[in-house]
């Protein structure tokens, strides 16, 4: 009896510790909910413009969007390791890789159609991957596309095969939205109230062998904000 009675003390002792222990890489108490509708992908904000483009191929772009961002995020969330965002990242270019071949190759196939000539659609292809990538640099807005990326990286980690695309689709926005600074949202003000400091006049001709001379300068004591000091 006093065995079980040890253990079901050290089982509640450690379900105690589970339940009291912070989120991992919980960076706000309360974080913006930053979820927003499905896309299509030729909403104005989601992605470059695509002329001319199917849904497949639009398709196609969400999810070189969403590849992108998850690269990015790779390079850049590293200072928090708990997000694993890298591992994530990797095991998806892995497990996905034959969807993601099929986007590129979708998306080749666009500008080439769409351009003058073959080296022409090749030059769009390729401003269009840098300029993806370049749209998801951001720095006042590290945490919260952190920890969207991560969530979306778990997700698509656990993903059935050929549905990367159906997450972009629908999480796209939620990525862009992490893409504005929003910071605190339980608390998002803080007053400060500074307490007011009463100081004398320091002129030399208001003081007298330390002694201030109130004929001449009236009251010695004046209030004075910190921030004039």
């Amino acid at each position: 009896m006093q065995k079980v009675g040890i253990a079901a003390a050290i089982a509640t002792l450690a379900a105690g510790v589970l339940v009291t222990m912070p989120a991992t890489a919980q960076f706000y108490m309360k974080s913006k909910d930053l979820r927003g509708e499905r896309v299509r992908g030729d909403e104005p904000g989601i992605g470059q413009l695509m002329p001319g483009a199917t849904p497949d191929e639009l398709r196609a772009a969400m999810v070189w969007n969403l590849r992108a961002a998850l690269n990015v995020a790779a390079l850049q969330c590293q200072f928090e390791p708990s997000l694993l965002t890298v591992q994530n990242y990797n095991a998806i270019l892995s497990d996905h890789k034959q969807e993601l071949a099929q986007s590129y190759a979708t998306l080749t196939k666009y500008f080439e159609r769409t351009a003058k000539t073959k080296k022409e659609g090749q030059n769009a292809l390729d401003q269009f991957g840098t300029r993806t990538y370049s749209g998801f640099a951001t720095v006042a807005a590290q945490y919260g596309f952190c920890t969207t990326t991560s969530s979306i990286g778990r997700e698509a980690l656990y993903a059935q095969r050929g549905s990367f695309g159906e997450i972009a689709l629908g999480r796209m926005r939620e990525v862009r939205n992490s893409l504005t600074p929003w910071g605190e949202q339980q608390f998002p003000r803080m007053l400060v109230s500074l307490t007011p400091a009463f100081l004398p006049r320091f002129d030399k001709a208001c003081w007298k062998k330390d002694q201030f001379v109130t004929k001449k300068c009236g009251q010695p004591f004046g209030i004075v904000s910190y921030a004039a000091r």
